[in-house]
């Protein structure tokens, strides 16, 4: 039951995660996390210049403007990172109410946290390792990298899905 508990409260930890990144992205730091977006898709601030800047998402209406295509490209992100966490927090949720079950009845409960986490390690390796970090090369930025966080969080959070994937004895 405890190893059952601990896996129950990792996913939790991880909907709250989600949660707290949400609330910071649409009501507390709309903005500074909008110029983060910005400044990554624009390629603004790179040291090798303006060699790759061919694959850079600007404004049409000139390089240091905010453009609908970096709201877009943000709210699919907070979007994205919403649907993660919900998922997580209804998979902890699921997950709670089988933690007395039989191992194979806890195991097939774990659909939804597996696919939350999935989500989200999707998001962070995707959108900001592989996109951000290697095609915008978000890496040569020394303003605008996020790169360890992003790497810290597909960490976090694929130690949290491999431990839940772990087999579960009978209660």
């Amino acid at each position: 039951m405890t190893v059952r508990c601990c896996k129950i409260a990792l996913v939790a930890a991880a909907a709250l995660f989600h949660a707290l990144v949400v609330l910071n992205n649409t009501v507390f730091d709309y903005g500074s996390n909008l110029a983060f977006v910005r400044h990554v898709l624009a390629m603004d601030t790179l040291f090798s210049g303006e060699t790759q800047t061919w694959r850079a998402w600007r404004s049409p209406a000139g390089v240091g403007e905010v453009w609908w295509g970096h709201h877009l490209a943000y709210a699919g992100i907070i979007l994205w990172e919403a649907v993660a966490g919900a998922l997580c927090a209804l998979g902890a949720w699921r997950l709670w109410r089988q933690r007395r079950t039989p191992a194979p009845v806890f195991q097939t409960a774990k659909g939804t946290a597996i696919l939350g986490l999935t989500l989200s390690l999707l998001l962070w390796f995707t959108a900001f390792i592989s996109i951000g970090g290697e095609w915008l090369l978000m890496s040569q930025s020394s303003t605008w990298n996020g790169q360890s966080a992003a790497f810290r969080i597909c960490a976090c959070l694929g130690i949290v899905l491999l431990f839940l994937n772990q087999h579960d004895d009978e209660v």
